[in-house]
C-alpha cells in the first residue's frame, strides 16, 4: 500500500511540461513523482535543481555524475535510487553496461580511471550513515578535479541525500522498467528492490 496516494490530476497539469520532457528524455515519469507533485512548487523546484545539478554542462560528464548518484544512493540503502540512476548512466550517460555492473568494484576495477575511483569513493563515504568523508578524500578529489568541479560532485551528492530520503520515507514502488533493468545487471552484486519491489509485471519497455 502506497504511504501516500498520488497528486491529483488538476496538480499533475501544473507540471505537464515537465512530465512530458521527461518522458522524452527517459520514456517514462519516476514514481517517485507521482507524490512529489501533490506540492507543485517543491515539484518545480527540485526539478530546477535536478536540472542544473545532473543535467547541464559542466566539468564533469554526466556519465559520472550518474555513476556517483547510483553509488551514494547505494551507500544510503536506497535501492530506488540506485536502479535509476545505473539505469540513467547506461541510457543517458552512455556508461557501458559493463562499467554500470562494476560499480561495486570501482575501487579494483580497471574499467574505472583513478579521478572516477576519487569521486565514488566521496560518494560512498557521503552515502554511508553516518558519513565517512575525510579531509583525505578531498585531497584526492584534488588531485583530478578543479574546486569548480569539485563542488559540481559534491551538488550531486547533496541532491541524492534529499531523494533517497523521500524514497526511502515512501518506499516508492520502483518501476517495472528500471526494475527490469536493475535485476539484469545489478542484482548479481546483491541488489535487491526491498520495500520498493515493484508488483506490476516487468515490461521491459517504456509506459507512455
Amino acid at each position: 500500500m502506497a504511504r501516500i496516494s498520488p497528486a491529483a490530476p488538476e496538480q499533475f497539469a501544473q507540471v505537464a511540461d515537465h512530465m512530458e520532457r521527461w518522458k522524452k528524455t527517459k520514456g517514462y515519469p519516476p514514481n517517485s513523482w507521482l507524490t512529489m507533485v501533490r506540492k507543485p512548487a517543491v515539484f518545480r523546484a527540485y526539478r530546477d535543481l535536478h536540472t542544473a545539478v545532473m543535467m547541464e554542462n559542466g566539468e564533469v560528464p554526466k556519465a559520472l555524475k550518474f555513476m556517483v548518484a547510483c553509488v551514494v544512493s547505494t551507500a544510503a540503502g536506497d535501492p530506488y535510487c540506485a536502479a535509476h540512476n545505473a539505469e540513467n548512466a547506461a541510457h543517458i550517460g552512455g556508461v557501458a553496461v559493463e562499467k554500470v555492473e562494476a560499480l561495486w568494484q570501482f575501487q579494483t576495477s580497471v574499467l574505472f580511471t583513478p579521478g572516477e575511483r576519487a569521486a565514488l569513493a566521496l560518494a560512498e563515504a557521503a552515502g554511508s550513515c553516518p558519513p565517512r568523508v575525510t579531509d583525505e578524500h578531498f585531497a584526492q578529489i584534488r588531485k583530478y578535479y578543479s574546486e569548480d568541479a569539485a563542488a559540481e560532485i559534491v551538488a550531486v551528492i547533496s541532491l541524492l541525500g534529499w531523494l533517497n530520503r523521500w524514497n526511502i520515507t515512501l518506499a516508492t514502488r520502483l518501476e517495472s522498467e528500471a526494475t527490469a533493468f536493475a535485476q539484469k545487471h545489478l542484482a548479481t552484486h546483491g541488489w535487491t528492490p526491498g520495500v520498493h519491489a515493484d508488483t506490476m509485471p516487468v515490461s521491459g519497455g517504456s509506459r507512455g
